[in-house]
Formats: structure tokens, C-alpha cells, sequence
């Protein structure tokens, strides 16, 4: 062989040999990486020693390193179930039972918490404007997820009848439903008016905040003594002590009762004191222990403006001089007719040219008669309470707009409202006349502590 082809061979070889270790070196690469985690190290740099492959490099060995891809593990939070509560404000028409169905709670589940409810509160009283609270428990990835409808699972709902109570239904272990009712906890405070009257008693009051249901009872409570529209003149005065409840938010949620009035006619003034009797009936009575309520209330109305008088006047449908058998007091058609004193219904209904009527008997001598109401709300035969809601104002019968016709009959006969001398009421004596000193003083102290920058007094009950 010539030295050519020996030098040939020998090329030969070492290519095929640099060939079949980089075969070799290709080949233990690609095991590597492809190798799965069947080994216990979870390293993530791996370094990999071998024989050199670099035929230009024979003097030491090269040391290669290698990042293993690490591919995403899928891992699942359990997160635990999220409770919240929707808040419904009943609407015109709507019942309870449509309003759960539409905020998701199944037919079966929504007619077991009604049945549950029933227990403390009667679903069909619910008003328009009520807030109901509506609770749920749902997946927190669910109430996330924008694409869902599911509220999650039912778990009760809370009702409040009143602003002193509040009923709650809730889930039980057996998976049905359960209602107990809480009585809430209210802070009583005492607030003081006092303004000049310029106009009427009802915008003096207005014109220092006095709220309406304060300023009605105020009323009715001078009601069986004053006449308002003709008593009342500028430069009188009131002046006002009641009580303003406050939930545990501290929320204004009603004002509550009259404890102090006086109101000063002409110079003189007239003052009211509540106080709670030995039965636990609470009354008002004067700075002599004498009750302002009378036998007959001589204004059944509240805010009402005397139209017609009691005597001889041109009749204004008939169109000639009449007598005028009674009072008319002017009002809004559906303003409260009260009942002016305790007693029986002898009549309830139509009534010819008085239209919607009613007649109370008090005793065997007074008996007093409501005519033109819009709507009766008694019957005949029963028995019915001072103060208590016995009609409407309306213009039924013989009436040119609605107003209230009022009469009080003695012995059968109508008098003259304004000038009949009222029965006097209740007069304490003795010992209940002993502590109605005490309750008068500790009020009047109460009243004139309020005066001043101090106008709150707080009392938790």
C-alpha cells in the first residue's frame, strides 16, 4: 500500500471515529433531557462530566452544563365556602315567595323558610319599601366568575316586623329551616322644642323639627280643651319634651312618646305631665293631678280647619238659611277620624244626605255623630276606644268637598260642640297623688336640664 492511501486510511478512521463519538454524545444528551422525574433529586442544574469531544481539545476534559425544563404541576386551592347576603326591597305587588324564587332559591326551599317564618311573622304583611335580607353560601370562584347565575346554596333570610324586633330564618342541620325572633336593642334619649307661634301650632312645631306623629299626639292631647282655631293666637308658645328612639347603629328609627307639653294662650299656661299608674297605664295629667282627657274629645281630627260652625247659616248646596247642627272641619280626603270617646256603635253606613256615617253612644246622655267620610271602618255594635281610627275624611251625601261634619247629641238632641261643658276626667288623690308630685318634678328638672347647648339626655334601656 503507498504511503497515499495508508495517509488516506488513516483520515478515514479518525472521521469515522469523531463521527461515532458524536453520535455517542448526541445520543446521552437527548436521554437526559427527555428523562422524566423518576429520580428522587429535584435539582434543576444538572452537570454532565465525559470524555472530551472536541477534537481540538484533547488535553482535559470539558465539563458540560445542562437546565432541566421544569414543566407547570397543577395545584387546586381548596378555599372554603364564602357566606353573604342580598338585600331585597319589596316592591309594588310583589310576595315574599316570588321575590325568593327570583333571587335564585329553589321553589321547594323557599316554601320550607316561608312555612318556617310563619311561626313568628305573617309573610302577607310584608310592605312596599321593606328591606328583606336574603343569605346565601356559595364558592368564592363561583360569586367571581361573571358567567354564572348560581347564588350559591340558601341558607336563611331575616325579616323586621317592627323597628323593635327583627325574625330570623336559618338553616338547620336536618337541612330544613328554623325562625326565632330577637328583640332588639333601643337607646331612648329625650329631645326639647320650645318655638312662638306665628301661624299655627302644627308650622311653629315644623319650624323646629318637632316630627308629625310628636306634633299630632301634641294636639290631641289639648284637643278635649282647646280649640285650635279659634284659641290659638300670634305671640302664643309651646314647648315640648318626647323621646326619640336609636337602634344599635345609632340609627333615628321613631319618635316615641309625649313627656312634657305646655302651651301658654293669651298668658296663661297650660302643662301636661305622663305619668305611668299603680295598673301600669300611663295618662296625662296637669300640674294638679287632674287627667286631660275628658269624657269627649271636642276635635276628633287632626290638623283639620273649623269651615262651619255650629248655628244659622246659608246652606252651600241647598242655597237657603239652615241650622247648622254641628262643626265641619276641613281636611285632605283620608285623614283619620277618631273616635272622641269610649263607647258603642248604635249606627255604621249610609245615612241619606250625610252620607258614610257613624254614631257613637257614651253614655246614657252624649252620643256624638261623624258624617261625609270617605270610608267607615267600624260596625254597628261594637265597642270602640277613645282615639281609636273609626273613618275617613270624604264628601259623600249632601257635600260640596271633603271635611268632616261632627255632632255631639245630649239626650238625643245636638248641642253646640264649642260650648257644651265636657265631663271632667281622671283625679288623683292620696298616695297616687303623692307620686305623681314625684314623676312631675323629676320631669320638670329633666326639661330644664335639656336647655342650652345640652339638648339630648340619653337613657338605654
Amino acid at each position: 500500500m503507498s504511503v497515499r492511501e495508508r495517509i488516506a486510511g488513516t483520515m478515514f478512521l479518525k472521521g469515522s471515529l469523531v463521527a461515532i463519538v458524536l453520535a455517542i454524545s448526541v445520543l446521552l444528551s437527548a436521554k437526559f433531557v427527555f428523562e422524566t422525574d423518576r429520580q428522587a433529586s429535584a435539582d434543576t442544574t444538572v452537570t454532565l462530566s465525559m470524555a472530551p469531544i472536541s477534537i481540538g481539545n484533547p488535553a482535559a476534559a470539558a465539563t458540560l452544563t445542562l437546565r432541566r425544563t421544569e414543566y407547570p404541576r397543577k395545584f387546586t386551592a381548596k378555599m372554603a365556602a364564602t357566606n353573604y347576603s342580598q338585600i331585597l326591597t319589596v316592591g309594588r305587588g310583589d310576595t315574599l315567595g316570588r321575590m325568593l324564587l327570583n333571587a335564585g332559591v329553589p321553589g321547594a326551599e323557599a316554601d320550607a323558610a316561608i312555612r318556617a317564618l310563619k311561626k313568628d311573622y305573617n309573610p302577607t304583611r310584608i310592605r312596599q319599601g321593606e328591606n328583606i335580607v336574603i343569605r346565601f353560601r356559595a364558592d368564592p370562584k363561583l360569586l367571581g366568575d361573571d358567567g354564572t347565575t348560581d347564588p350559591g346554596v340558601f341558607s336563611g333570610l331575616q325579616i323586621s316586623p317592627d323597628f323593635k324586633s327583627r325574625v330570623i330564618v336559618s338553616r338547620n342541620s336536618a337541612g330544613g329551616f328554623d325562625s326565632t325572633k330577637e328583640k332588639l336593642t333601643l337607646t331612648r334619649r329625650m329631645a326639647r322644642a320650645n318655638n312662638t307661634i306665628e301661624q299655627s301650632l302644627f308650622v311653629a312645631g315644623r319650624k323646629v323639627d318637632v316630627p308629625n306623629p310628636v306634633l299630632g299626639e301634641l294636639i290631641r292631647l289639648y284637643s278635649w280643651d282647646v280649640d285650635f282655631q279659634r284659641d290659638i293666637r300670634v305671640g302664643d308658645a309651646f314647648e315640648v319634651m318626647y323621646e326619640k328612639i336609636y337602634n344599635q347603629q345609632g340609627d333615628l328609627v321613631k319618635s316615641g312618646d309625649i313627656v312634657f307639653a305646655s302651651l301658654t294662650l293669651s298668658d296663661k299656661r297650660y302643662a301636661v305631665y305622663r305619668h305611668t299608674l299603680d295598673d301600669g297605664t300611663a295618662e296625662y295629667f296637669d300640674e294638679k293631678g287632674h287627667s286631660t282627657k275628658k269624657a269627649l274629645m271636642r276635635t276628633p281630627i287632626d290638623g283639620a280647619r273649623l269651615s262651619s260652625g255650629f248655628g244659622k247659616r246659608k246652606h252651600p248646596v241647598l242655597g237657603y238659611t239652615k241650622m247648622h247642627k254641628g262643626l265641619d272641619f276641613a281636611a285632605p280626603r283620608g285623614t283619620p277620624i277618631y273616635a272622641a270617646g269610649n263607647g258603642t256603635v248604635e249606627a255604621a253606613g249610609r245615612n241619606g244626605a250625610y252620607g258614610n256615617y257613624v254614631r257613637i253612644r257614651h253614655n246614657s246622655e252624649y252620643s256624638t255623630a261623624y258624617a261625609h267620610m270617605k270610608s267607615v271602618k267600624t260596625k254597628k255594635g261594637r265597642r270602640v276606644t277613645q282615639g281609636q281610627v273609626i273613618g275617613y275624611v270624604g264628601t259623600t251625601g249632601r257635600s260640596t268637598g271633603p271635611h268632616l261634619h261632627y255632632e255631639i247629641l245630649l239626650s238625643g238632641r245636638q248641642v253646640n260642640p264649642m260650648r257644651v261643658k265636657m265631663p271632667s276626667g281622671r283625679k288623683l288623690k292620696g298616695a297616687e297623688l303623692t307620686a305623681f308630685q314625684k314623676t312631675r318634678t323629676l320631669i320638670e328638672r329633666q326639661f330644664a336640664a335639656l336647655a342650652g347647648p345640652l339638648d339630648l339626655a340619653e337613657n338605654t334601656r
